[in-house]
């Protein structure tokens, strides 16, 4: 569900660029107040990992669509949303400059869709009621896969509409919402599924890292949290560097429902504005675009071995070993610069 930039007109693109950025202020700022020091590692290895299982797209039965799981769920169930937004916010930006996955203009609207409403919405009106405090796996499961669901169709929703507002006319409403709720739905079930089997296995194996309360910062939750930080970070290498080999090759369900509308996979980029700015950047910084190295010449030999499945092909295991450390270092970065105005916020407060 990531946006190209062809989708949206300047004018809403900035307004979700606004609208994300208040809220990665705001999560910021809440994380400031109180943030388990022993969250920022676990806060690195989980958005390695969940960029490494952004690569598996799954297909969709009977449908020539695939999907793949989001995590803004398995990020707020075990970091809070505050971090958890935070998470997604440099798995999305890291994707779009370094791989020219989804648009730099749509930046903006792919974080707000994949990352609000289910870290501000669904987990805590949805998740934590459902679930509760029992610890439940048959609650759990039901927890995740009614809030992945509702988490996803609210964005799938949202693309319809910021797709609308930006007068792209060749996209009527009902049609395109036709196709985009009933393929989303089926992408969420499957990572409904996903997500409570991750979230299980955690509350199984090591329950203190799902306390985040002040009193869990204990010495036992240390431990447990860098036990399960070194398997999310095995689990992403694997996954980034061995198993997106396994990927669909279907079209996504944004770009299957594109196609089911228009005929066409993606709309013509627009030739004038910031549009075309913004592609030149992207085309800059994006070191491994589409996740492999650059293709030179026509790309006849390319496209061919492409096709195969597996794809076993070591651009796409250096994008995902690449990428799972870049957004590593870069989450770390925040989470540790966050801390560090904690503790400076402390210290001025505190009586001489």
């Amino acid at each position: 569900m990531h946006m190209a930039d062809a989708l949206l007109s300047p004018s809403v693109g900035a307004a979700f660029w606004a609208g994300t950025l208040a809220a990665i202020g705001y999560s910021a700022n809440k994380l400031k107040d109180r943030m388990d020091d022993q969250v920022v590692p676990l806060m690195g290895v989980l958005g390695a990992f969940i960029f490494a299982a952004q690569m598996i797209n799954f297909t969709i039965p009977g449908t020539g669509s695939s999907g793949h799981i989001g995590g803004a769920m398995i990020l707020a169930v075990l970091l809070g949303p505050s971090a958890a937004f935070l998470v997604m916010a440099s798995v999305l930006m890291v994707q779009a400059f370094f791989f020219a996955d989804g648009g730099l203009l749509a930046l903006g609207a792919n974080i707000w869709n994949l990352g609000f409403f289910p870290c501000f919405l669904a987990y805590p009106l949805l998740y934590r009621p459902i679930a509760g405090s029992s610890g439940s796996s048959l609650r759990v499961f039901a927890a995740a896969l009614v809030s992945v669901v509702v988490g996803l169709q609210l964005g799938s929703l949202f693309v319809v509409l910021q797709t609308i507002l930006s007068g792209r006319s060749e996209l009527p409403l009902g049609p395109f919402l036709m196709v985009m709720q009933p393929i989303h739905l089926a992408i969420g079930i499957v990572e409904g599924f996903v997500t409570a089997g991750v979230i299980n296995y955690v509350g199984h194996a090591r329950p203190e890292v799902l306390q985040r309360n002040a009193a869990a910062a204990t010495p036992d939750r240390g431990a447990a949290v860098k036990k399960i930080a070194f398997i999310f970070l095995a689990l992403a290498i694997a996954t980034g560097g061995a198993l997106s080999w396994f990927a669909s090759t279907h079209p996504d369900g944004l770009e299957w429902s594109l196609e089911k509308v228009l005929g066409t996979a993606q709309l013509s980029d627009r030739e004038q504005g910031i549009s075309p700015a913004l592609k030149e950047i992207q085309e800059k910084t994006a070191i491994l675009p589409d996740y492999g190295f650059r293709q030179s010449g026509d790309g006849g030999e390319g496209e061919q071995a492409g096709a195969a499945w597996p794809a076993v092909d070591a651009g796409t295991s250096a994008a995902g070993i690449i990428g799972a450390f870049i957004v590593l270092a870069i989450t770390v970065i925040i989470g540790l610069g966050i801390r560090m105005m904690r503790r400076r916020r402390s210290q001025r407060d505190s009586p001489l």
